[in-house]
């Protein structure tokens, strides 16, 4: 049930007009840097998917790594207001560019006995790391792109899946450009 919403939402995004932005944004370490820039994407009615913040080579800046939805047009009014923000040094959209992106995900999945060779042959097949292993339950892990992660979810999506916590993407420009 839950792909299928995925895949109906996915469907009215873009009859709307509506895609999914990756967008990096490096940015003063300040206290309420990070509610400043949230509060542009949620003036404009923009949904932030992920946000990942993480220190930058310069002690002084973090880089931000935002997926958001939305259109076009109103990407291009965040983006303005954003690089006028004092906090921010420079955001831009990375959508459609060559970069390198990866995200984590954490999927526990309840396990009974029968089922436990299965569970873990197939976390070897989808490349998953195997973190942990309980009575009942097997945690494992998968690094990737996140299309990647989102195909291994659908896959032990026919299992009981009890939790899942995703990092969000981290990205950076290949290259010897900088990502912000």
């Amino acid at each position: 049930m839950k792909n299928n919403t995925a895949q109906i939402d996915t469907i009215l995004d873009r009859t709307r007009g509506e895609r999914k932005h990756t967008i990096s944004v490096l940015v003063a370490n300040r206290p309420g840097a990070l509610i400043r820039i949230s509060l542009v994407f949620a003036r404009r009615g923009y949904n932030i998917d992920s946000l990942v913040v993480s220190p930058s080579s310069n002690p002084e800046y973090s880089m931000m790594n935002i997926v958001a939805s939305g259109d076009e047009k109103t990407l291009d009014q965040i983006l303005k207001q954003l690089n006028k923000l004092i906090d921010v040094v420079h955001a831009s959209d990375r959508t459609g560019e060559d970069i390198i992106q990866r995200e984590l995900a954490l999927i526990k999945i309840a396990c009974t006995t029968p089922a436990r060779s299965e569970i873990l042959q197939l976390a070897r097949a989808l490349q998953c790391d195997i973190v942990d292993i309980g009575e009942a339950v097997i945690t494992l892990e998968i690094t990737g792109s996140s299309d990647e992660v989102d195909n291994v979810t659908r896959v032990l999506n026919s299992y009981e899946i009890i939790e899942l916590v995703r990092t969000g993407k981290v990205l950076m420009v290949r290259g010897d450009q900088h990502t912000a």
